[in-house]
This record gives C-alpha cells, structure tokens and sequence, in this order.
C-alpha cells in the first residue's frame, strides 16, 4: 500500500510526502491566495508521467548496451478550459543524445514503457490521448550534438 500526506502551513503552501520519506512543497499563485512557493498538485501529474516513463526506458535502454550521453523526458499537457481543469491530451517527448544509438532500441524501450512498464502512463492513457514522440541525437562533444532520427510512437493494433 501507498501511502500519501500533505501538511498544511498556513494560507495556501502544503508540504507532501509518502512512504519514501521525501517531501515535496505545494503551493499555488497569488491570484487563488497562494505565494508561489510550491508545485501546482497538477504540475506533480506530469512530472509523475515523465519520471516514470523516463526511468523505464532509461532502464531498458542501459540493458539493451545503448551508449546514451544525455537524455530528456518532456510531457506537454492540455488543460480543459473550465472547471475542474483537467488534461485533455498530452505528448510525451523523448529526447536520447549518445553513441550510435540504434534506433530500434529507443523505439522498443518507449513502447515498453507505454504498454508493458510504466503505471502512470496506463493510468492517464485510460482518460486521455498521450502521443509518444522521440528525438535520437548523435553526441559530436563538447556540448555538440546532431538530431539523426525524429519519429512517433504508434502501438500496434491488437
């Protein structure tokens, strides 16, 4: 079981925490009566989707001998206009710099990660559409890098 907990400290700043012993600020903007000190919860959302499914292929990556010098998980997320302001769709942005990375194994760890590993990405998959795009880079050094490969992730129909 997991457990979560959020602490108030006046007005509208929170500290979270679970069972892993971290915590995390949660605030909100002036204008609904906060002081801009914290994540916005929603903010957390997308963070979750984008650590989980970065950590995933990240893992399947290193497993596949894949040389990887940087890489980047960037989720984009629309919001309903009105009340509760939910996500309406999301893109789930990979972006992988390294050695001769092979293509196959970036797209093969992402569609692991989308239909096999990742729980948050199942979750929010269930209420909305997530496209899953990758960009691959070949490391030149020094900080220089050369976009090889853009592409989408698409399941395959069952």
């Amino acid at each position: 079981m997991m457990d979560a907990n959020v602490k108030w400290h006046g007005r509208m700043s929170f500290d979270g925490s679970a069972n892993s012993g971290f915590s995390v600020p949660l605030g909100s903007s002036p204008n609904v009566g906060g002081d801009d000190d914290g994540f916005r919860p929603m903010e957390l959302f997308a963070i979750a989707l984008a650590g989980c499914t970065a950590m995933d292929v990240i893992s399947i990556l290193g497993k596949k001998r894949q040389e990887v010098t940087d890489f980047e998980v960037k989720v984009h997320a629309n919001r309903a206009q009105d009340h509760p302001k939910v996500f309406t769709e999301a893109t789930i942005e990979y972006i992988v710099t390294g050695h001769d990375v092979n293509e196959d194994a970036v797209v093969r760890s992402i569609e692991l990660s989308a239909e096999r590993y990742c729980p948050a990405q199942a979750m929010l998959g269930k209420i909305m559409p997530i496209e899953l795009i990758y960009h691959l880079f070949e490391d030149q050094g020094e900080g220089e890098r050369k976009l090889v490969k853009s592409g989408v992730y698409s399941p395959v129909a069952a």
